[in-house]
């Protein structure tokens, strides 16, 4: 190292609308003396994770930051827990996606050249806003392209680094074929062609050759010799699919694009247990049924469809042994630890626990119609009610997302507080818990932003389990 090798500041971030969804990243190199912005960098990526969204803000400032000065010391700065310990060496990286990342950040300066840190997500808003930005011009089927303010900051540092400092705003998206692997490995089983490449249309490298575009197009079952009007055509319709789908999972119009990432919440029914297939009321006063075989079979097949997905930081679990269990063997596979919530337990069915709703119907006709007429009722025997289910379920929610905020963590729970968690965000009434189904082994999920808006997923995929 000369003695003329100069300090950064990298700060970077990445998010995902859907995770997998419409995804960008954003980073800024600051002068570690005086705090001024150098260089921004951001790029709408198409349809990726959180996580590989967070590592390509890493890359891309890591990369900015090396065309200043080769010779510098960083210190990154992200509110990314994940890539942090990770890249850190203190988190062993496990999932296939991440180690070809967190690998490829490791090398663009020697050993020891480089030090991380964690903040909190309000101490990276300069980041993430640029990530919030990319996503926004990929949403309108545009390019990011820093504004009039920032450009003028950006003169003198690209003065200063030479030709080339700005052209790292560009350099880190992937080409199309690799776009398409890429989404391939992060679980976008449901992704529409142009969705995953889209080279110019959605703020992608101009520069994408032939090659790329033909490999893309024939992966996906296309024709390769397709014709510049076909090309137009679907990338318009990329654009116009990633609006629709930027739309309905993360940017209805709740809040300005600088919100940040959500907090979200992947919930997880319980795999079955011997009293599910006879359809009886198992709350948290009965006798805590473990997992059946089939149970412990759905529970591994989430686990390896979740560790696919490579999404999940961090798992909370029910105290109940269900849900437990369900939990540990997801954590096994996706190698992390649980954290039991008291406030993700099922409502307590009082005596009607371990009875078929017909038996109740038989044994307590007038109870049972009283708790299907309103939520304030309570099962026979002091259990609990559906009105103090919602309460506990709320405060939970609200503890979780100040405890997870802009993380995706799965939630192992039952069907009355999931059900609760999607009615509140979904502003239901109490009574639509009766209109709602929830399979053994079920996967939804829920985002929620700093402006208190929150967006719905449902999906199941382990209901060919039965």
């Amino acid at each position: 190292m000369t003695g003329s090798a100069r300090e950064f500041v990298v700060e970077a971030d990445g998010g995902s609308r859907g995770n997998p969804g419409p995804a960008g990243y954003g980073a800024v190199v600051l002068d570690a003396a005086t705090g001024e912005t150098l260089v921004e960098a951001a790029e709408y990526l198409g349809v990726v994770t959180n996580n590989v969204a967070e590592y390509r803000g890493l890359l891309a400032g890591l990369r900015a930051a090396r065309e200043l000065d080769p010779d510098a010391t960083v210190h990154v700065r992200m509110d990314s827990k994940l890539v942090v310990e990770q890249m850190s060496g203190r988190w062993k990286i496990k999932h296939p996606d991440m180690k070809p990342l967190a690998t490829e950040a490791a090398r663009v300066f020697p050993p020891g050249r480089v030090t991380y840190e964690w903040i909190p997500r309000a101490d990276n808003k300069h980041a993430d806003r640029l990530a919030n930005e990319a996503m926004d011009a990929g949403a309108r089927g545009e390019q990011w392209s820093p504004s009039a303010s920032t450009a003028d900051l950006d003169t003198g540092a690209a003065a200063r680094a030479g030709a080339g400092a700005r052209a790292v705003v560009g350099d880190d998206v992937p080409a199309a074929g690799e776009r398409l692997a890429q989404a391939a490995r992060t679980g976008a089983e449901t992704v529409a062609p142009g969705a995953v490449a889209r080279p110019s249309a959605a703020g992608g490298s101009a520069g994408a050759s032939a090659a790329d575009s033909t490999a893309a197009t024939s992966a996906l079952g296309g024709t390769a010799g397709t014709s510049d009007a076909d090309s137009t055509a679907g990338a318009s319709a990329a654009a116009a699919a990633d609006v629709r789908a930027a739309k309905a999972v993360a940017s209805p119009g709740w809040g300005p694009p600088d919100m940040g990432a959500p907090a979200t919440f992947v919930l997880l029914r319980h795999g079955e247990t011997p009293l599910t297939p006879q359809k009886r009321f198992s709350g948290s006063g009965g006798s805590d049924p473990s997992l059946s075989p089939v149970g412990r079979e759905q529970a591994e097949k989430v686990a390896e469809s979740l560790a696919r997905r490579g999404t999940i930081e961090a798992i909370v679990a029910s105290p109940l042994a269900r849900t437990r269990e369900t939990a540990g063997i997801v954590a096994a596979r996706l190698g992390l630890e649980v954290t039991v919530e008291e406030g993700l337990r099922e409502t307590d069915f009082g005596a009607w626990e371990g009875l078929t709703f017909g038996e109740v119907r038989e044994r307590h006709p007038a109870d049972l119609d009283a708790w299907l007429a309103s939520p304030d009722a309570e099962p026979t025997g002091g259990g609990e009610s559906f009105a103090a289910t919602g309460v506990r379920i709320a405060a939970t929610r609200d503890k979780l997302v100040a405890a997870y905020a802009g993380r995706t963590v799965l939630l192992v729970s039952h069907v009355t507080p999931i059900k609760t968690f999607l009615r509140l965000a979904l502003g239901a009434p109490p009574e639509s818990l009766f209109r709602m189904e929830l399979s053994a082994a079920s996967l939804s999920a829920v985002a929620y932003y700093a402006d208190g808006g929150a967006s719905v997923r449902l999906f199941n995929e382990t209901s060919h389990l039965r």
